[in-house]
């Protein structure tokens, strides 16, 4: 997926800011809006919200278009608690799909609460390459259907960065078109391929000592969760996930930063193939479609160091990061055959200067292709 924000004007508009052009155009509301994002003309301790267009594509839906929006405050403008962000990405396409997508990290004051997730409601194709370690890339289903998926966490502080507390994973699959390919051998209908929803209600603690989640610089962040959905209860099928994810961030210079990232996906029961644990994404194992390989478990880890920013520039930075992974039927059944690698290497560009928020352009290699991801603050 490549998600191209129109932010890429604000580079135009610098260059050519000493022309007759720009002068004109910084004399409107349009100017004066790009300028107050450029020049982060908000207090520190201010809230900001940004609103812009954005242009996608992918092989799935062509063109995209629609509109981003981006959220930060300090819970009481008090710039000790920590940045919480809130974002939404909404589009649509010429072949009529459409999708809303919201992300939250929201703390309250001195972190009495944190609520941390994620909510995404679209019509959008999945591509479906079968279940396992060794699909083929070649020739995968295409399962359109109308999609909604909701994770929150509402945690309560138990000591100092330590959080524990309920989780919900609300997941509707339907009115699925679920197309085979139209060369190769066709799959088997998944469980869940002709449309599925399940809600999984469990717990979750949390030990986190981030500052700023899209710019972590130093901290620590770890959580370990179970999920259990039961058939009947808004349920159509009964089972349990397992879900640990471990990060980790050191300042090694003084615009030099190393971060490392480990999660584990674990499924017991009876899960529906889009509920699985899924290996791929803008996150973890970029370069890879998200749901490229899923099966009942899944372990991978990455690493990624930044520049934020060059020592010769204000705005502007680099990350390289690397990534392995592997999924399996059974936790005793990973084999090293199997692991599949990525990497590549980033640009940043400082977007807000007193918040430390940047926005990545990342490039990522993987033995399949490449893929090129741009998104507001970093993967992990």
């Amino acid at each position: 997926m490549l998600r191209v924000a129109l932010l890429l004007s604000l580079f135009l508009y610098v260059s050519y800011a000493n022309a007759q052009f720009a002068r004109g155009l910084r004399n409107g509301w349009a100017g004066r809006y790009i300028n107050s994002i450029i020049n982060d003309t908000t207090a520190v301790e201010a809230a900001t919200f940004t609103v812009y267009p954005t242009f996608a594509s992918s092989p799935e839906t062509g063109v995209e278009l629609g509109l981003s929006a981006l959220k930060l405050y300090y819970a009481n403008g008090d710039t000790l608690n920590r940045l919480s962000e809130m974002q939404a990405f909404t589009f649509f396409t010429f072949r009529g799909q459409y999708g809303l997508q919201l992300e939250n990290a929201l703390y309250g004051d001195k972190d009495k609460w944190f609520f941390l997730g994620e909510t995404k409601i679209q019509r959008f194709p999945l591509s479906y390459y079968g279940i396992g370690p060794g699909t083929s890339e070649e020739n995968p289903a295409t399962v359109d259907a109308f999609q909604v998926s909701a994770k929150q966490r509402v945690l309560r502080k138990l000591a100092d960065n330590f959080f524990a507390g309920p989780e919900v994973d609300f997941q509707l699959l339907s009115g699925v078109d679920f197309r085979q390919p139209e060369e190769g051998e066709p799959f088997s209908i998944p469980r869940g391929g002709e449309g599925t929803k399940n809600l999984g209600v469990g717990f979750g603690f949390v030990y986190d000592t981030r500052h700023n989640v899209l710019n972590v610089r130093k901290g620590l962040f770890g959580e370990l969760a179970y999920l259990k959905t039961f058939e009947g209860f808004v349920s159509d099928f009964n089972f349990g996930t397992v879900n640990l994810d471990i990060r980790s961030f050191h300042t090694v210079r003084k615009n030099d930063v190393f971060a490392w990232q480990v999660v584990g996906q674990f499924v017991h029961g009876e899960p529906p193939f889009n509920q699985l644990a899924l290996l791929g994404g803008d996150r973890m194992m970029r370069g890879y479609y998200l749901g490229r390989y899923r099966d009942r478990n899944m372990f991978a880890a990455q690493a990624e160091y930044r520049i934020l920013p060059f020592s010769f520039s204000k705005r502007l930075g680099a990350a390289v990061f690397g990534s392995v992974g592997n999924v399996a039927p059974d936790i005793g059944a990973f084999q090293m055959r199997n692991m599949r690698v990525a990497g590549g290497v980033g640009l940043r560009f400082l977007l807000f200067p007193k918040k430390d928020i940047y926005l990545r352009f990342d490039l990522a290699f993987t033995r399949e292709g490449t893929n090129i991801y741009i998104f507001n603050g970093e993967a992990f």
